[in-house]
C-alpha cells in the first residue's frame, strides 16, 4: 500500500430518550435500559492511511487530549492490533459536540474511527465484527457502529436497532454546570433498588411514537444528577418551562448530564424554543433526528461520494 488514502465522517451525538437503571451487575457495572437516539449535531473525523507507522491525532479544541487517553486514538490503535497491520495513521477531529454533556462525542469519534478504518483498510469486518473492539472502549461506543433509534440493554452496550426509527425535531440546551457521571451512580446507588425489567422503556418501544408516547420516558439518573449539583436544577426547572411552554412532547436529561432536551414535532417548534431559551441566558440549538437509515447513508456518502437510499 503506497498511495495515501483519506476520509471524512460525520460522528453523530446521541441523545437518551429514555434511561432506567436496573441494578449493579456482578462485574460492578450498572445493568441498563436506554433509547439512544441519533441527532444531527456532529463532529467531524478526518482520516488520512499510509505507508509506515504510528498515530497522530489532531483536536481543533482545547483540552481534548491527542495521545492514548483520546477514544479515537485508541479506537484506531485497537484496530490496528487487532488486525495484525502496520499502517501510520492521521486523524483530525473537528469538534462541535460539547463535552461532557451526555451526547457521547467521545465515543461517537471512536465508532466513526472503527468504522472508517475498516473501509480504509479493506480489513471487511462491518459493524456487527466491530462490536467487541468498540464494547471495549467504552459502554456505548457500540451503539455508535448503527445509529438511529436503538434499545441499549447490558450494560448500554448489547444495542438493538428499533424498527421504529423516531423522526422529530429536538432541541439541546447546554446548561454551564454539570455533574461528574461516576458521582452520579454513586449517587444513584445508594437507594438503588434492583428491578427485573424496564416498563417504560418498553411500553414506548411498543407505541406509535405520537406525542403521549415521549411522556412515557424518564431518565432515572436525572434526579440524582440534581441532587448532586443543586444549582443544575434550578437551571432545569428554568429550561423545562421553556421547552414545554413551547410544546415539547417531552423533556429530558441526556444521559447523567448536563444537556436537557425537548422533542417536538415540527422544525418551528424546535427552532422557537432554542430562541427563547437563547433569550433567557443559555446556550441552546435545534436539530433533527437522525434515523438508522440517514445514518448509514451519511457515512456511506462521505466514504464512497454515492450512498444507498435507506429508511
Amino acid at each position: 500500500m503506497g498511495a495515501l488514502k483519506r476520509a471524512t465522517v460525520p460522528a453523530f451525538a446521541k441523545v437518551n430518550l429514555g434511561l432506567e437503571v436496573l441494578g449493579v451487575r456482578a462485574d460492578g457495572d450498572h445493568e441498563l435500559r436506554t433509547i439512544f437516539q441519533s441527532v444531527a449535531l456532529h463532529d467531524d473525523v478526518a482520516l488520512v492511511v499510509g505507508p509506515g507507522d504510528g498515530l497522530e491525532l489532531r483536536c481543533d479544541a482545547p483540552g481534548v487530549p491527542t495521545d492514548e487517553r483520546n477514544l479515537a486514538w485508541r479506537a484506531a490503535a485497537d484496530l490496528l492490533r487487532f488486525t495484525g497491520l502496520r499502517r501510520r495513521v492521521r486523524i483530525g477531529l473537528t469538534k462541535r459536540i460539547p463535552a461532557a454533556g451526555g451526547l457521547g462525542g467521545g465515543s461517537s469519534n471512536a465508532a466513526a474511527v472503527l468504522f472508517a478504518l475498516d473501509r480504509l483498510l479493506g480489513t471487511g469486518l462491518g459493524p456487527a465484527g466491530l462490536v467487541p473492539l468498540a464494547r471495549r472502549l467504552g459502554a456505548d461506543v457500540a451503539y455508535f457502529l448503527f445509529g438511529g433509534t436503538a434499545l441499549g440493554v447490558a450494560r448500554g452496550d448489547e444495542i438493538y436497532p428499533l424498527a421504529r426509527q423516531v423522526d422529530a425535531w429536538l432541541t439541546l440546551c447546554f446548561p454551564p454546570t454539570g455533574a461528574s457521571t461516576a458521582a452520579v451512580f454513586r449517587r444513584i446507588d445508594a437507594g438503588l433498588t434492583p428491578r427485573e425489567n424496564a416498563p417504560t422503556i418498553f411500553r414506548f418501544v411498543s407505541s406509535d411514537l405520537t406525542a403521549g408516547a415521549y411522556r412515557l420516558l424518564v431518565n432515572d439518573l436525572e434526579a440524582a444528577a440534581l441532587e448532586e449539583v443543586p444549582e443544575l436544577e434550578a437551571q432545569v426547572v428554568r429550561i423545562r418551562g421553556v421547552l414545554r411552554s413551547r410544546g415539547a412532547w417531552g423533556t429530558l436529561l441526556s444521559g447523567s448530564g448536563s444537556t436537557y432536551f425537548g422533542v417536538f414535532e415540527t422544525a418551528v417548534a424546535a427552532r422557537d424554543a432554542a430562541r427563547e431559551l437563547g433569550r433567557a441566558g443559555f446556550r441552546a440549538t435545534s436539530c433533527r433526528t437522525v434515523t438508522g437509515g440517514r445514518y448509514r447513508r451519511a457515512w456511506e456518502r462521505a466514504l464512497t461520494g454515492e450512498g444507498r437510499r435507506a429508511r
